[in-house]
């Protein structure tokens, strides 16, 4: 069993945007300096306006970079969501559970033609609803342009150094009024250390898909409503060459599909992208409000990409995934380099893989049991 689903032509996707819910945070959970899990917000952090010329270099050989050569599978989301069905009684309603990170290649793919990437995922049946888990998987999909990307993986790691070094000078471990002076005057010579993060846990729709995201998220403007479900004024940091040029306006504006795409999934109102100039060193910070980025990009001439489009996209893509994937064991989606496609096809005919944790399925037995016993 297999299916195809064509990317071209994206003109068929044009139009107005297929309804989207708004994303929601109904749970989070966090991770310390050596990227312990822990079921609580304790690594949220708060935005404070970095120093111009601060030094995006600095630091580099002491950086505290997370190991992410291996995959963490689901397993810290779907701890995230038993707490949450255990506290409420009940599963969640969403039909697809992944990171935002995949939904984010799903989104950007009628404009991003040349990498490929793969995901496992898994449908599992029962009486009140159906899950579908999504997670990428980590190992070469394809052998095209090794030597390239070798080097273009080069480049992109010691551009995201420099980004976790922006996200170092423009956070706060407390609100303004509980930190010291000290710490914010020596932020350029604190660690960069990118093991503790805070994640947001979601629940958002689009089109007819009702979708759980758990996602990074860098900052927060102000404070956390207590709450569950109120907008929350999140911040997203991304970093970027200085703009001198038609050029480079031009490669900025395609950045700002994946800023857009990313803050848009999980309800992150505001961007601040810190601009660097060829040596490295900050010299401006801009702050967009995301909800404006795709005028910004349409107002110019020719735009290289459409929001609406990609909501579309992503709306019928998951639709055709859900009918798809109509049968137990672990299926793979997959969409190779320079492809005008996006595959899905059976790898197990049977089973879970390695997808859901051992936890999670007694887990989720229990609860249905639960359920049948309250129902009865």
């Amino acid at each position: 069993m297999s299916g195809k689903f064509p990317i071209q032509p994206i003109g068929r996707f044009a139009g107005a945007s297929q309804p989207v819910k708004r994303p929601k945070e109904f749970a989070c959970f966090s991770y310390d300096d050596n990227h312990e899990f822990h079921l609580n917000d304790s690594s949220i952090k708060y935005y404070y306006t970095p120093q111009l010329g601060a030094d995006l270099s600095k630091g580099y050989e002491s950086f505290q970079k997370l190991d992410d050569s291996e995959d963490g599978h689901l397993d810290a989301l779907l701890k995230t969501i038993m707490a949450y069905e255990s506290e409420q009684g009940e599963k969640i309603d969403a039909e697809i559970i992944t990171w935002r990170g995949m939904m984010t290649k799903i989104l950007g793919a009628p404009f991003e033609n040349f990498d490929g990437y793969a995901a496992l995922t898994h449908l599992s049946h029962s009486p009140m609803a159906h899950d579908q888990q999504l997670r990428d998987e980590r190992h070469p999909i394809s052998r095209i342009y090794v030597a390239s990307k070798e080097a273009q993986h080069k480049q992109q790691q010691y551009r995201s150094r420099r980004g976790y070094k922006f996200e170092t000078l423009s956070t706060l471990p407390s609100i303004w009024a509980e930190t010291s002076r000290d710490y914010i005057e020596a932020r350029e010579d604190h660690v960069v250390n990118n093991k503790a993060q805070y994640c947001s846990v979601v629940r958002t729709g689009i089109g007819s898909s009702i979708l759980c995201l758990g996602g990074e998220v860098d900052a927060i403007w102000d404070f956390k409503p207590i709450e569950h479900g109120k907008p929350i004024n999140w911040v997203e940091l991304k970093t970027a060459l200085e703009i001198r040029g038609a050029k480079d306006m031009e490669i900025f504006h395609r950045k700002l599909m994946k800023f857009w795409i990313q803050s848009f999934l999980l309800g992150v109102p505001k961007i601040v992208v810190g601009f660097r100039d060829r040596d490295g060193f900050l010299v401006k910070v801009d702050e967009i409000e995301t909800q404006r980025i795709p005028q910004t990009v349409n107002a110019t001439p020719n735009p290289s990409w459409n929001a609406d489009l990609c909501v579309n996209f992503a709306g019928t893509f998951l639709e055709w995934l859900k009918q798809t994937i109509n049968d137990e064991g672990v299926w793979r989606i997959r969409r190779l380099p320079q492809t005008p496609e996006i595959e899905v096809f059976k790898v197990e005919e049977t089973g879970h893989g390695d997808i859901l944790s051992e936890e999670f399925k007694n887990f989720r037995i229990k609860l249905a049991l639960q359920s049948r016993e309250s129902a009865a």
